[in-house]
């Protein structure tokens, strides 16, 4: 007789699958998560909406002591863009995250009516 660990079994098959993605179809493509800029303008066309921000970097100001004084280097933050795709009527509107140039998160807003 065979016992089947239902717990176990559902553990088993949950690690089997793949993570999910960040992953937006695009006409006959997929933009990924990791593409570049130029790659989703490619697969995808322009977008509807861009907008730029500088997001704060977590980097410590380091001095470093000369002979004409101390130098701080501060990088203040790094340059995120933020595309805005309307897939069409019924659908999310899309927003695709870049940092240091390539695709990173995408986010689901309003349903376009």
């Amino acid at each position: 007789m065979r016992t089947i660990h239902t717990p176990a079994l559902l553990l088993a098959t949950l690690m089997s699958l793949p993570a999910a993605a960040q992953t937006m179809r695009c006409k006959n493509d997929l933009a990924n998560a990791g593409d570049t800029k130029a790659a989703v303008l490619q697969k995808c066309g322009e977008p509807v909406h861009k907008d730029s921000f500088c997001k704060p970097v977590d980097k410590t100001a380091q001095a470093q002591e000369g002979k004409r004084g101390t130098v701080v280097q501060v990088t203040p933050c790094e340059q995120v863009e933020e595309w805005t795709y309307n897939p069409g009527r019924g659908q999310f509107m899309t927003t695709l995250r870049f940092e240091s140039g390539r695709f990173t998160s995408l986010t689901y807003g309003d349903r376009v009516q």
